[in-house]
């Protein structure tokens, strides 16, 4: 596989997995019956993950508009955007 294409890809991947993650953080900011504390750190890791993913984009447009690109940057940015979005899931799963 050509080195911009799997930097496409794990960026891609980056992009998706950051984006669900902030979903899934935002649902849980919103749930009702949690104190304003959690409500607010929940929140925030929403924010966080959402301009992750703004950043992923960017860089997914850089990469397509002049070629630039770092498939090791695009790798571990893919590995740590899923690793979030399972922390994500596994932390959405054991709340009531």
């Amino acid at each position: 596989m050509d080195p911009y294409v799997a930097t496409l890809a794990a960026l891609v991947t980056a992009l998706v997995g950051q984006s669900l993650a902030a979903g899934w953080f935002a649902e849980m900011a919103t749930r009702r019956g949690q104190p304003f504390g959690e409500r607010a750190v929940w929140a925030a890791f929403a924010v966080a993950a959402l301009l992750a993913a703004l950043h992923h984009g960017y860089t997914l447009e850089l990469a397509f508009r002049t070629g630039l690109f770092d498939l090791r940057q695009a790798i571990l940015g893919a590995l740590s955007s899923v690793l979030f979005a399972v922390a994500a899931r596994g932390l959405r799963r054991r709340l009531p």
